[in-house]
């Protein structure tokens, strides 16, 4: 018989939609680590952070990660002002983060535990958000009224 082909093992059936799975898998979970990460500066400290633009990468944001280095981040970047609000849906990690105005200039910083489905809202409109290690904020000092820059 000509023209399509079955499987008659339903294992090779299955086994292949499994390949088909992990490969699509594979795809979506290096594109959410393909972001570009630049260095930003916030007082006399540098942290490599990646650059959340578009709003399929802030939706995502640090979802289903496992770790996170010492001075890594991730940097939210909205299109407008606005009271963005953040939940920690499917997010593993302990986080800590800063919402920033136009100015960079950081007005709260808040813990935010893993997997809680609460809402961390900003006290006012803000351009920019930095999710970092829980902690990492107290430990390097840095408090509301802080400035975030992107050169030294």
């Amino acid at each position: 018989m000509k023209g399509k082909r079955r499987f008659r093992d339903p294992w090779i059936k299955a086994a292949l939609y499994l390949l088909l799975f992990l490969v699509v898998l594979s795809v979506s979970t290096a594109r959410s680590q393909d972001l570009p990460r630049i260095p930003v500066y916030i007082k006399d400290r540098e942290i490599r952070v990646e650059v959340a633009r578009t709003e399929e990468d802030r939706a995502r944001g640090l979802m289903e990660r496992k770790s996170l280095g010492k001075n890594e981040g991730m940097l939210f970047i909205f299109d407008e002002e606005g009271y963005h609000g953040f939940w920690m849906k499917n997010t593993r990690l302990p986080l800590s983060i800063a919402f920033m105005t136009r100015k960079g200039k950081i007005v709260s910083i808040t813990d935010m535990k893993p997997l809680d489905l609460s809402e961390h809202d900003p006290p006012q409109p803000i351009l920019y958000a930095l999710e970092v290690n829980k902690g990492w904020f107290a430990a390097n000092g840095i408090k509301a009224g802080d400035v975030l820059r992107f050169s030294k």
